[in-house]
């Protein structure tokens, strides 16, 4: 099983997060030997009655960051397909892909949260089928290189990659479902299928009851798509206490061998790629991160 983190790219408190923080981060999180980097794809975060919250725009941080890294895989968490293009998108990720020499995990949403669709221009009506239209075009695109395809939202006539893949398939496509319509869609293309935001891992198998329905109704073969977590994590200081805030129900908590543990209990459950959220983003609580995750290896290696 690998295991990731969730990069802080929107705005903490009031305050932004500058580039230079979070190429550190990445950085820091790829020599300590992390398996993965993750980005958030949303325009703004806007609740009734809250100040608007900013966050950096995903793909033009997961360029830089794939220059900037040399090994982690670089996921996306995911990428709403209503935001650009989808032929455009399935371009970008290929292009993506060659320059990360084949390390991008190409994560597909429908996206939910409508605000940022209003302030944006974007239409709000018909995510579902939008998304499976979207689908038809990146699916064959990064994975074949070509697709002619004409939707009631979306076409892509005669439409090609060149230069195509640099790996057989093009990236990973991962996508975050929830849905039975999305959940089906999941188990007809996806090679990974993401779940979040979860704690301790007794909240999985309830969530995978649905995908399991979805993937015999489609008719894909058994352990496909592969099971991706989300999770929240804080892992505590020498000598620090559990936070008041901090509810143990939806937050893995504890020092780094408990947290360590509670990672490869996922492992134990079925889960390939674990994504952690980190209450903290220091490059302390990286560390602390890295070395639970040093542990769960030794677990796993037993």
């Amino acid at each position: 099983m690998k295991i990731g983190v969730a990069l802080p790219i929107a705005e903490r408190e009031g305050q932004q997060v500058e580039y230079d923080e979070i190429r550190a981060l990445a950085l820091q999180a790829e020599d300590e030997g992390l398996d993965s980097i993750w980005f958030y794809d949303h325009l703004l975060f806007r609740s009734q009655g809250e100040p608007t919250r900013g966050i950096w725009e995903c793909w033009t941080l997961l360029s830089a960051l794939a220059e900037a890294t040399k090994r982690v895989e670089l996921g996306t968490l995911v990428l709403c397909t209503a935001f650009r293009n989808p032929a455009l998108l399935a371009k970008m990720a290929v292009t993506l892909d060659a320059i990360s020499r084949g390390r991008l995990i190409l994560g597909l949403g429908a996206g939910w949260h409508q605000p940022e669709f209003d302030a944006f221009g974007l239409p709000f009506d018909h995510l579902a089928g939008r998304f499976e239209e979207a689908l038809n075009i990146i699916v064959p695109l990064v994975r074949e290189g070509k697709v002619d395809f004409e939707g009631q939202y979306y076409s892509a006539k005669e439409c090609e990659m060149a230069p195509g893949n640099i790996r057989a398939g093009g990236p990973p496509i991962l996508i975050g479902a929830s849905r039975p319509r999305m959940l089906e869609l999941t188990a007809r293309h996806a090679d990974l299928w993401n779940t979040c935001w979860l704690g301790p891992v007794a909240a999985l198998a309830p969530r995978l009851a649905p995908l399991e329905e979805a993937r015999q109704k489609v008719g894909r073969e058994a352990g496909k798509p592969g099971v991706t977590v989300g999770v929240f994590v804080h892992i505590l200081a020498a000598g620090e206490k559990v936070p008041a805030e901090v509810d143990r129900e939806r937050v893995i908590v504890g020092t780094v061998e408990e947290v360590g543990q509670a990672l490869y209990d996922y492992q134990q459950a079925g889960a390939v790629h674990l994504i952690c959220a980190l209450r903290e983003n220091t490059s302390q609580a990286y560390t602390r991160l890295a070395q639970a995750a040093q542990y769960c290896r030794k677990l796993q290696a037993q």
